[in-house]
C-alpha cells in the first residue's frame, strides 16, 4: 500500500498533539461520572470528531443518557434532551409557529419558535418509541443540519450532533427505525454490562452524598477546528480502496460479495458507510495524536459503522446469524485488505 504524504505542516502536527491531550482531558472528565465503557466513550468522540451522529444501544440502567449529558457538559456545548414517546409530534422536535399580536398595531403575526433540535448536542432518548412520522422530523436535521418549517429553512447550530439511545429488548410500544434513518448514524455503539469491579464502583459512587462535577474542556469553536483538522488527516489510496471494498463486500449483488453475504444478506451498506469508515479511521488516528490513519483504524471502527447498515434475510434469522456476526466474519477474512 503506497503511503501518502503525511501531515507535514508543523501547525497541524502541533494541533494533533493538542487534540490528543484534549481528548485525554475529556475522558478524564467523563470518568468522573461514567465508570468503564471506554470503547463507548471513544466511539462517541470518534463520531463527534468525524461530524457524525451516534446511536447508543443497550438495556436500561447502563447510563447511556448520563453519558451523553456528561459529554455535552465536558464539551461546553448547548444541550437538549427529547424524550421520545408514542404521542410525540414532529413539531415537538423541530418547533412550531405561534400567533403573536403586535400591541402597537393590533396586527397578528406568525412567529416560529425553535424546538429542542436547535442545540449543539441533541439527545434523542429512546428514539424507537415514537412513530415513523415523528422519527422523520430528524432526517433533514441529521443530514443537512437544517430545519424547514412553514416554507422557511432554518440553520441549526454548528457543530450539531444527534446522540440517540435505544433499548434492544423492549418491543412493547416501539417502532423500529427505518433504514434511511439508521444510515444517517455514523456509528452504532453497543453499551454492555459493567464488570464486577466496575459495578461495585458504580454503586459506591451513586449511593453517596457527593455528586461528581464535570469541568468543560472544549467549546464549540474549538470543536469545529478539531473537526476540520480530522478531515486534513491524510489516508492512502490503498486505505480508501480497502474501505470501499469492505463495504461492497456486504452487498449480495456485488461481484466481490463472499458466499456468506449472498446467503444471509438482503441489503448491504451504501456509499455513506465507505465515507464513515474513512472518517472514523481519521478520527481514531487523531484521537491518538497520529498524523496518518491506517488499516488498523478502519478495522477498529468497521463493526460500529456497518452492523446497523447490513440487513439480513430470513435464512440468517433461521441460522441465528446477525449482521454483527457477518461483519466480524468479513473482517476476520481479511480479503478486503487486498486491494491490488
Amino acid at each position: 500500500m503506497a503511503a501518502p504524504q503525511q501531515v507535514s505542516q508543523l501547525d497541524d502536527v502541533q494541533q494533533l498533539a493538542r487534540l490528543a491531550a484534549a481528548m485525554t482531558d475529556l475522558r478524564t472528565q467523563v470518568a468522573q461520572r461514567i465508570v468503564g465503557q471506554r470503547e463507548v466513550v471513544d466511539g462517541v468522540m470518534i463520531a463527534l470528531l468525524g461530524g457524525g451522529h451516534a446511536l447508543l444501544v443497550g438495556v436500561p440502567g447502563l447510563a447511556k443518557t448520563l453519558l451523553v449529558q456528561t459529554v455535552a457538559e465536558a464539551l461546553d456545548l448547548s444541550f437538549s434532551r427529547v424524550q421520545f414517546t408514542p404521542d410525540l409530534m414532529p413539531g415537538d422536535i423541530t418547533g412550531t409557529e405561534i400567533v403573536e399580536e403586535d400591541p402597537a398595531t393590533g396586527r397578528r403575526l406568525f412567529r416560529f419558535v425553535h424546538g429542542p433540535v436547535f442545540a449543539n448536542v441533541v439527545l434523542a432518548d429512546e428514539i424507537n418509541r415514537t412513530p415513523p412520522k415523528t422519527q422523520a422530523a430528524l432526517l433533514q436535521a441529521m443530514q443537512e443540519h437544517q430545519v424547514t418549517a412553514a416554507g422557511k429553512t432554518f440553520q441549526l447550530p454548528d457543530p450539531f450532533f444527534v446522540l440517540a439511545t435505544q433499548n434492544p429488548i423492549e418491543q412493547e410500544g416501539t417502532y423500529p427505525l427505518p433504514e434511511a434513518q439508521l444510515d444517517r448514524f455514523m456509528l452504532e455503539l453497543r453499551v454492555g454490562y459493567p464488570s464486577r469491579d466496575e459495578e461495585e464502583m458504580i454503586v459506591e459512587q451513586t449511593t453517596g452524598a457527593v455528586r461528581a462535577t464535570v469541568q468543560p474542556v472544549l467549546d464549540a469553536e474549538t470543536m469545529r477546528a478539531l473537526q476540520a483538522l480530522v478531515r486534513r488527516v491524510p489516508v492512502s489510496k490503498g486505505l480508501i480502496r480497502a474501505a470501499v471494498k469492505l463495504v461492497r463486500m456486504t452487498r449480495p449483488t456485488d461481484a466481490e460479495a463472499p458466499a456468506i453475504v449472498r446467503q444471509y444478506v438482503e441489503w448491504g451498506a451504501g456509499p455513506r458507510a465507505s465515507q464513515y469508515l474513512v472518517l472514523g479511521a481519521k478520527a481514531r488516528a487523531a484521537l491518538d495524536g497520529r498524523p496518518m490513519a491506517d488499516l488498523d483504524d478502519v478495522r477498529a471502527v468497521a463493526t460500529s459503522v456497518l452492523r446497523h447498515r447490513v440487513v439480513t434475510n430470513f435464512s440468517a434469522e433461521a441460522a441465528d446469524r446477525g449482521s454483527q456476526d457477518l461483519v466480524e466474519e468479513l473482517l476476520a477474512g481479511r480479503a478486503w485488505e487486498a486491494t491490488s
